[in-house]
């Protein structure tokens, strides 16, 4: 991973710093969403902290059973060295989404309101986590401008392809966020769409291959939309449109968040070039 500096014998990375500042930039949302939505902001801000750590258990842990197994098995302590990187955002968002259901039901918290609220809030942090990635694209057979000449290789830049797509989902949700019919809609589209979004950037990518071309990513990506789609029928047909869940009319996205989605794009492709020449 590419080291910004050191504090003593720790090293400060900017994979670590773009997670943190995608972790701050998406709370920041879930609790403006929350505020909007009447939720109590003091039982979000705990339920997204918790998930947070729990997530990010499941990415190490779905990282290794599903990518490299066979080397931890011989490698057990490497298990922990997380600093040298393997963490699978899916295994982040299966973890995650089970913590959160077990979390809301012991404290009495409505599940999928929340998963609505935080859901513009997550793909942002994954967006703007996407800069500091340094996973890079299978080599380019044509080249073209955009290509990151990695070790005399020019390569695709597979993390500013996500960071485009995650910001345009989270445009399309931030947009739609008020005219949901039903509590749930906003984070089953979600779902679905990053999930859309990862088994494209994964043509680009280099993962162990199941079945060609599909990679374990793709399968994945997969089996959650699938699921998705399912339970979205579901819920659409057990939950009685409501007025909570009804139509707003009243917040619009503003000219001033479509130019601050479009800056998150622009600086983070600035970065990311800057940091990887």
């Amino acid at each position: 991973m590419k080291e910004l500096f050191r504090v003593g014998n720790f090293g400060i990375y900017v994979f670590g710093v773009a997670i943190v500042f995608g972790m701050i930039a998406g709370l920041w949302i879930m609790m403006r969403e929350s505020k909007r939505k009447g939720m109590d902001s003091n039982k979000m801000l705990d339920l997204a902290l918790y998930t947070i750590v729990a997530a990010v258990v499941g990415a190490r842990v779905y990282y290794i059973l599903a990518f490299d197994f066979s080397h931890y098995v011989q490698n057990p302590i490497e298990i922990f060295h997380l600093r040298s990187g393997g963490l699978s955002i899916q295994g982040a968002l299966i973890v995650g989404i089970l913590f959160a259901l077990w979390y809301t039901k012991k404290n009495n918290i409505s599940f999928l309101k929340a998963a609505d609220t935080f859901a513009p809030g997550i793909i942002m942090g994954q967006a703007i986590g996407r800069i500091g990635c340094d996973v890079f694209g299978i080599p380019m057979k044509n080249i073209y401008p955009w290509g990151i000449n990695i070790n005399n290789q020019i390569l695709h830049p597979a993390q500013l392809y996500e960071m485009f797509l995650d910001l345009i989902l989270f445009t399309y949700l931030w947009k739609g966020r008020t005219r949901i019919k039903y509590n749930g809609e906003i984070f089953i589209k979600y779902i679905i769409g990053f999930s859309l979004n990862r088994a494209i950037v994964e043509f680009f990518r280099s993962n162990p291959i199941v079945i060609q071309p599909f990679s374990v990513a793709h399968i994945t990506s997969f089996v959650i939309i699938a699921a998705a789609l399912v339970i979205g029928r579901i819920i659409k047909r057990k939950q009685p449109e409501s007025k909570e869940a009804a139509v707003d009319h009243t917040v619009n996205i503003s000219i001033l968040e479509y130019a601050l989605i479009i800056a998150v794009g622009l600086i983070g492709t600035w970065i990311y070039y800057n940091i990887h020449q």
